[in-house]
């Protein structure tokens, strides 16, 4: 996610610097996006003079110093501590002006806000994988983002090509809580035996949907999924409806992740 993100914002124009604190990680990431331009090269979706230009926008860093920049988008692991711990880190070789901003799916932008200094320029910018190719991006305000930030923000997800949406924190934001009775129910027909995974994504597919439901929680990565819908589940007060599927849960457990590990429900070469 954090090397589409930043290949979506050199596209914009953006110089950026891709950090991660594994250098390996910023190799993989590097790699990632020469491959992925290259590839719209082939598909002459890009010309080698704007391919160039791109990649002459962007920079490679495993040192956090080097993270200085007008805005900084957060794309790390779940975990609220740890993301707050790298904000604090942010702000202070940061200008006060510096847009803080997370690509959390699930967490409580809310009970992180208090937590990380100038909480007023701080938002969600919640892209979707692959980011290169998804056009949406949700905008998400706690009560003390400024509107100034929300504006430049907005300004900067539509000058990387995306359609931005402004929402208000809450458990899943728009799409994740739209999103859980699509694969839930999914989940819960393979559970009781009424269908089974290729029948129900090829009915979803054929009845218009680009991707069944299991496919797309292979694409998306199903400890991602898993986390999410545990989040939004206990975030909501645990309804029998939403309970997420053990299904989920031993795929995370078997390391079946989907296309990223090679398997999930399905088996990717």
């Amino acid at each position: 996610m954090g090397s589409g993100i930043a290949q979506v914002a050199a596209m914009g124009g953006y110089r950026t610097v891709l950090y991660d604190v594994d250098e390996n990680m910023v190799s993989k990431g590097r790699a990632a996006i020469e491959k992925s331009l290259e590839s719209l090269v082939e598909k002459k979706k890009l010309t080698t003079e704007q391919q160039a230009a791109i990649l002459g926008r962007l920079s490679w860093s495993a040192d956090l110093n080097d993270c200085v920049a007008d805005l900084l988008i957060e794309a790390i692991v779940e975990r609220p501590e740890i993301k707050i711990d790298l904000f604090r880190r942010l702000s202070a070789i940061n200008p006060p002006t510096t847009l803080l901003c997370s690509n959390t799916s699930s967490l409580s932008l809310e009970a992180m806000a208090g937590s990380i200094p100038h909480p007023e320029r701080f938002a969600g910018m919640h892209f979707f994988n692959p980011a290169p190719l998804m056009r949406l991006v949700e905008i998400v305000n706690t009560s003390q983002t400024g509107p100034g930030t929300t504006r430049s923000v907005l300004e900067v997800a539509t000058r990387m090509g995306k359609t931005p949406v402004v929402c208000r924190d809450a458990p899943g934001f728009i799409v994740n809580h739209v999103a859980r009775p699509f694969y839930l129910e999914a989940l819960r027909l393979v559970e009781s035996g009424i269908g089974d995974i290729e029948t129900i994504d090829a009915l979803m597919e054929a009845a218009g949907f680009r991707m069944g439901p299991f496919r797309l929680m292979d694409l998306i990565g199903n400890d991602i999924n898993y986390t999410v819908s545990c989040s939004v589940y206990d975030a909501l007060g645990q309804p029998a409806r939403l309970k997420p599927s053990p299904i989920q849960e031993q795929k995370v457990k078997e390391g079946a992740l989907g296309r990223k590990t090679g398997k999930g429900y399905y088996r990717y070469a």
